[in-house]
């Protein structure tokens, strides 16, 4: 077995303080936690398991690098093992660069689909801190919701979900834009029929939509 398989789940909810982020002590000196400083307060401590970092008490992000996507099905082990031990609301931040890029489309029905997780892609640990900066400062704005499932956080929807959504063919940032402003999560417009869809964007578009999220995995 490898480390990661027997790496205790420890999945339970964390206290954060307000503003704070605690991560796994792994991501001491790495760019995430370099891009982090001077923004918000990084706790790093060891015991986190397979949770990368807790955003507050119900909310936490598992990140799949590009090395996870070309490696193989590790990081889908990983991710199922969290999703059945724990009741925290997962994030799966994941690198989309020209090298994973074609391991991309499998992991993210797998991760939205199968799972029913918020997958956010990245191009890098530089441009994945200022996402963190962001959720939490949005999650400390009003910690009694869930950003991806309120339409309170318009500027998060733009700045994150936004860029999956645009990879669905046809579909460019403007219809993204409309789309997530009927459907506030990934998770609610791969589940949306045709005809829901068509009320956005047309029929064409809304058949090249249904056909992206349910073609044969």
């Amino acid at each position: 077995m490898t480390a990661k398989e027997t790496t205790p789940v420890k999945a339970g909810a964390v206290s954060v303080p307000y503003g704070h982020v605690i991560g796994n002590e792994k991501w001491r000196g790495s760019q995430i936690a370099q891009g982090l400083q001077g923004k918000i307060k990084l706790i790093l401590e060891d015991g986190l398991g397979l949770v990368d970092f807790h955003l507050s008490n119900r909310s936490c992000i598992l990140y799949i690098s590009e090395a996870d996507l070309v490696a193989g099905n590790g990081f889908k082990r990983r991710l199922v093992r969290f999703r059945n031990a724990s009741s925290l609301h997962g994030i799966v931040i994941v690198e989309k660069t020209q090298i994973s890029d074609q391991y991309f489309p499998a992991a993210q029905k797998f991760i939205v689909l199968e799972l029913g997780m918020t997958l956010l892609p990245v191009a890098n640990q530089g441009e994945a801190s200022q996402l963190i900066i962001q959720l939490v400062h949005e999650q400390s704005k009003d910690h009694t919701s869930n950003p991806f499932l309120h339409k309170k956080c318009p500027q998060l929807v733009e700045a994150s979900i936004l860029r999956t959504v645009q990879q669905i063919p046809g579909v460019g940032k403007t219809k993204a834009l409309l789309l997530l402003q009927q459907f506030v999560s990934i998770h609610q417009l791969c589940n949306a029929s045709v005809q829901d869809l068509e009320l956005v964007v047309g029929q064409t578009i809304a058949q090249q939509i249904h056909a992206f999220f349910t073609q044969t995995k």
